[in-house]
């Protein structure tokens, strides 16, 4: 019989297997983009590759014209945050429960710094084209062992495009559909040790770029594994005096052992029950070489991590993505190229210098060596005599001539800068608008700059909802507790309490329970629009 310890060896090796698998396939894609953000943000990395080594011992200069455009699109969507909004299954304009799951996620952001995970998952998005943020429970006050409450956080992901990979079968955009995730993250060696009192073994991560750095961190990757499940559940269907069905699963009855006689004292009888099957993650932590903790059963139905896209499509099925970054890298090497040479050329003197023989300028070298700083109405050379000692007329045996700029340099030195213009979106046509510009024409000419980046931000607001798809998935099994009381903040960022499970006692006089999120079920919105036209 299989011990547990040989079952978390099987999964381990199966894990190892998939993840080969997995980033076997992806891992051109995904170079692709941590070199297009290491383009646009790293000094020098735009020389990165053989070009550097045409350049070599020859000025390289940068202008990063990329940097800019990927900076207005960040600023764009930093100025116009998006956030969930829950709706009502069935319609209902004003769903109590639905407003108290709004002030609650509000809270749940801003207590964990949400803004930062979106704001790095959108800017790895923009940049390379592929961004990560997660969710994850933690307890409320770590230092009391009795307060077993916990709140979702929502926390970044860094380097996402190297550091999380779902499975291949998984289509969907937002990666509803994905049944495994893995998650990578880095630790020292000497963290690691003191974290887990093991000898270092990482994790097979290759997607990397440290040879253009000028040292490689010395680290060791911890995978994260999450793995969805069917788990069959018992369903206990119970009927009260007054008629009406309530159901029960067997994890009530081993969390309350006063449950069932209390049924029972209050006249409610089970009347049947049933087998049904539920979505449960189940979570693991592995080494390169073993699986470090079995984590067990998270909180929620859903893979906590929410990958976030700049572009996206499939071909030959393989996922593809890009940002704002890869199309004008060509136009940007162009540039830097041509700058670079033309630099080279400037540096050189421009001004024709005459050649002599050294028995011309015999005594009067320090009269030519000062010429150009004390600037002298003429200059003296020896006369040269032939085989007789007659002398000859003399003068220089010629003339350097200075640097010439190619006219083709100077042709496509505009060229280049068109079509940077034309890839990244022309911000000018924003910037040079005149006073006398009609209100129409600034809204025509706003609009078709939002559009040039709107897809990014559509596609952030796919992601965010995500999120709320998965938190309202873990609220509805860790914000369940009688009587606790919770911050929430409403859509002009007023403060207020909700208290959870508050009994109320409704017309026709029955008792119902307030604010009660494990019947949460609802529908997840976001809202969003084009800047130029909208306020925050």
């Amino acid at each position: 019989m299989a011990t547990k310890d040989d079952k978390l060896a099987d999964i381990h090796a199966e894990a190892l297997i998939e993840f080969d698998d997995i980033q076997s396939a992806v891992r051109e894609e995904r170079l692709q983009c941590l070199a297009d953000r290491r383009f646009y943000s790293i000094a020098g990395a735009q020389w990165e590759g053989d070009l550097a080594a045409q350049f070599e011992n020859k000025p390289k200069f940068e202008v990063n014209k990329i940097a800019l455009s990927v900076m207005r699109i960040i600023s764009e969507y930093r100025n116009n945050r998006i956030t969930v909004d829950f709706i009502s299954k069935e319609g209902e304009e004003h769903d109590d429960l639905a407003d108290t799951c709004d002030g609650l996620y509000r809270a749940d952001e801003k207590d964990s710094g949400a803004e930062e995970a979106f704001d790095n998952a959108f800017e790895e998005a923009v940049g390379g084209g592929y961004g990560a943020f997660r969710l994850r429970t933690c307890y409320e006050d770590d230092e009391d062992d009795e307060d077993e409450r916990q709140r979702i956080r929502i926390e970044p992901i860094f380097d996402a495009d190297s550091s999380v990979f779902f499975d291949l079968n998984s289509k969907r955009q937002d990666k509803a559909d994905a049944k495994r995730c893995f998650v990578l993250t880095a630790m020292t060696n000497a963290s690691y040790k003191e974290e887990y009192d093991d000898d270092p073994a990482s994790w097979p991560k290759t997607i990397h770029q440290y040879q253009f750095d000028w040292s490689s961190p010395d680290v060791v990757f911890v995978a994260e594994y999450y793995v969805v499940e069917e788990v069959k559940e018992l369903v206990l269907i119970y009927k009260t005096i007054n008629g009406e069905e309530e159901k029960y699963t067997e994890a009530d009855f081993e969390d309350d052992d006063t449950l069932k006689a209390t049924l029972k004292a209050i006249g409610t009888k089970k009347v049947r029950e049933k087998k049904v099957k539920r979505k449960k993650v189940h979570k693991y932590l592995m080494s390169g070489g073993k699986i470090l903790e079995d984590c067990g059963y998270i909180a929620g139905r859903c893979i906590p991590i929410v990958p976030v896209y700049g572009k996206r499509w499939f071909v030959d099925n393989i996922e593809r993505c890009m940002g704002h970054v890869r199309l004008a890298k060509d136009a940007q090497r162009l540039k830097n190229m041509q700058l670079s040479k033309l630099g080279e050329i400037s540096a050189l003197s421009s001004v024709s210098k005459p050649i002599l023989t050294p028995e011309q300028i015999a005594g009067h070298t320090m009269m030519w060596s000062e010429d150009n700083i004390k600037d002298y109405p003429y200059l003296l050379i020896n006369p040269i005599t032939d085989a007789s000692g007659q002398a000859l007329p003399s003068g220089p045996v010629a003339y350097t001539k200075p640097p010439e700029i190619p006219p083709a340099m100077a042709a496509l030195l505009q060229i280049t800068e068109q079509d940077m213009k034309d890839i990244l979106g022309n911000q000018e046509q924003g910037e040079q608008m005149v006073s006398n510009l009609s209100g129409k024409a600034v809204d025509l000419i706003q609009q078709r700059l939002d559009m040039q980046t709107f897809i990014y931000v559509s596609n952030m607001a796919k992601s965010v909802r995500r999120s709320g798809e998965i938190w309202l998935s873990m609220a509805s099994e860790i914000y369940v507790e009688e009587g606790r009381k919770m911050k929430a903040i409403g859509l002009q960022g007023e403060v207020s309490s909700v208290e959870l499970g508050r009994p109320i006692q409704g017309e026709d006089g029955e008792v119902t329970k307030e604010n009660d999120l494990s019947q949460a079920r609802f529908d997840v919105s976001v809202d969003i629009g084009p800047s130029s036209s909208s306020k925050r």
